[in-house]
């Protein structure tokens, strides 16, 4: 009994070291939290205003541009995944990839050729693992991203679209990420970015200020030098926007879902703890009566003998 005794006591002993790391990860994606919310929330109205400056130049001139106009017949998409560098999060990444395997089967089903960007290397060891191609990729930023890292992100979006179909470029331009939503709760949405869509924009999860603005009736515009030229330096505006927006968003979800799986751990191992010291304790309490029961005997065989060589 005295080597499983030393067995329990070693378990408890790397369990404890193990509860130390992951009660430290716990706090500093705590700690980390409150300033990628504030990140998320001044980046917001920007994006939102933004989007609200490239309705009111569509609304005032009848242009087709890759920015507001639908193509007629769209063959390619491009589709931008984000996801974390790091593990430990439970399924943050695991959903956000769900959530663009099926964007990418559904844009498969409408008969157009899909190029997948990754942010986050979970996302590329996925890919790679699977031998699947990805046009390009980003990592090492993705738990506090600039918005230097979200225009370098965006250059190639902007270059693809920009781009006829046939010389590879794309129609669509859609990315995937986790929206923070508040603590306990982080959601992977899918959105199209390029063309802008006014009707989904609306609710896509815009304030109720942002929808009010966009409620408003719109002025009368005079462009100059024109409409289309004001709409292209819109376009890397808005994109950049949109990505830094979802990379902020992304982050604050990463460090909710980290901080959420590290204190299920903690517990765990709090649990653990308990049940490996109880267990100690048993074969402690066994070691002992064993000992108490050896002494017991030992002391009647020596009575024994004692009494018999009396007589």
């Amino acid at each position: 009994m005295g080597a499983q005794l030393r067995v329990y006591k070693r378990r408890i002993k790397s369990v404890k070291a193990t509860k130390k790391i992951t009660k430290a990860m716990e706090m500093i994606a705590a700690s980390r939290i409150v300033k990628a919310q504030r990140q998320v929330a001044a980046s917001t109205p920007y994006a939102e205003e933004l989007t609200a400056a490239v309705t009111a130049v569509a609304d005032g001139a009848n242009v087709k541009h890759p920015l507001t106009t639908e193509a007629e017949a769209p063959k390619r998409a491009a589709v931008l995944l984000v996801t974390s560098d790091r593990g430990l999060a439970g399924g943050y990444s695991s959903n956000a990839i769900k959530a663009a395997e099926e964007l990418t089967r559904r844009l498969d089903g409408e008969g157009k050729d899909v190029t997948t960007y990754v942010v986050g290397r979970k996302g590329v060891a996925y890919y790679n693992f699977r031998e699947r191609p990805v046009s390009d990729s980003w990592t090492g930023f993705t738990d506090s991203p600039s918005y230097a890292d979200a225009k370098t992100v965006a250059a190639p979006l902007i270059e693809s679209i920009g781009r006829e179909a046939a010389e590879g470029g794309v129609d669509e331009l859609h990315i995937v990420f986790t929206e923070f939503v508040s603590m306990m709760t982080q959601t992977p949405v899918q959105r199209r970015m390029l063309p802008l869509s006014f009707a989904a924009e609306a609710g896509a999860g815009e304030t109720d200020a942002g929808a009010a603005s966009r409620a408003r009736i719109q002025p009368l515009y005079d462009f100059e030098p024109s409409a289309e030229e004001v709409l292209d330096a819109l376009l890397p505006r808005y994109v950049e926007s949109r990505v830094y927006n979802a990379l902020l968003q992304a982050a604050a979800s990463e460090h909710a879902a980290r901080r959420r799986a590290m204190k299920s751990a903690t517990d765990n191992a709090e649990e653990l703890i308990k049940s490996l010291t109880r267990l100690a304790n048993a074969a402690r309490q066994a070691d002992i009566t064993q000992e108490i029961s050896e002494i017991v005997g030992g002391a009647s065989a020596l009575a024994d003998a004692s009494a018999g060589s009396d007589r």
